[in-house]
């Protein structure tokens, strides 16, 4: 069993940067492939970056590349989404997600987390 842990969320206003973190307890996550995922009100859960189980492969949704880089530090069971000139369009709920099977939109994700709110004014 894999505890996550969402914390970093916050209020921010358009164009400033967040950084959040998802650290993992009761197992290591160095054989998960990890991912960000983010729900706003009233709409689908999308995913937005996840990382492969050994930090080589990184894979970003198109709505935020070049603005947010997803990275790991297996020493500490932890994952990060640092997010870079943030819009009123990321606002959501940002939920961190772990996986036997992958790290893309398309994997079925093992555990998740309860999530941590990101909210850019504008």
């Amino acid at each position: 069993q894999v505890q996550l842990d969402e914390s970093g969320g916050g209020l921010v206003q358009a164009g400033g940067s967040l950084r959040l973190s998802c650290a993992a307890s009761g197992r290591t996550l160095s054989r998960y492939g990890m991912a960000w995922f983010r729900q706003a009100p009233g709409k689908e859960r999308e995913f937005v970056a996840g990382i492969s189980w050994n930090d080589r492969s990184q894979y970003n949704a198109n709505s935020v590349k070049g603005r947010f880089t997803i990275s790991r530090d297996n020493a500490k069971s932890t994952v990060y989404l640092r997010m870079n000139s943030l819009k009123p369009e990321d606002t959501a709920v940002y939920y961190c997600a772990a996986s036997t099977r992958g790290w893309g939109p398309g994997d079925s994700y093992d555990y998740w987390g309860q999530g941590t709110q990101v909210t850019v004014s504008s």
